[in-house]
């Protein structure tokens, strides 16, 4: 039986644009690969961290939420555990509840978008 789950990555903040766009498909890849199924994926960029970890005040949180059945779980986080570019994560299984809330805030910040886009298209 495949769960949901939603797993927040924190990377380190030296990354470049394409050295992280290629750790998020190195991650995406192994999902896909061991049974899991990539639902949705939002780059929530540079953030001031709660506090400091390993020196550094700053982190680029990306968010990933996927389906996959449990035993992909344990062998993702050690994954995580051993690149050195991460700095934190959390995984966490969603029930049903927080599958819908992901849906509708999906549903509403992609209608939000349309509407500012509609919105610039008409000033222009």
């Amino acid at each position: 039986m495949q769960n949901q789950y939603e797993l927040m990555v924190i990377f380190t903040p030296i990354l470049n644009e394409d050295e992280l766009k290629r750790l998020v498909g190195e991650y995406v890849k192994y999902i896909e690969d061991n049974g899991g199924e990539l639902v949705h994926q939002e780059d929530w960029g540079l953030r001031q961290l709660a506090y400091e970890i390993d020196h550094k005040t700053t982190g680029i949180y990306h968010l990933f939420e996927f389906k996959a059945p449990g035993s992909l779980i344990s062998e993702l986080e050690l994954l995580l555990k051993r690149d050195d570019h991460v700095m934190r994560f959390l995984t966490t299984r969603l029930d049903k509840y927080a599958v819908e809330w992901n849906k509708t805030r999906r549903e509403r910040k992609a209608a939000k978008a349309n509407e500012v886009k509609e919105t610039q298209t008409e000033e222009a």
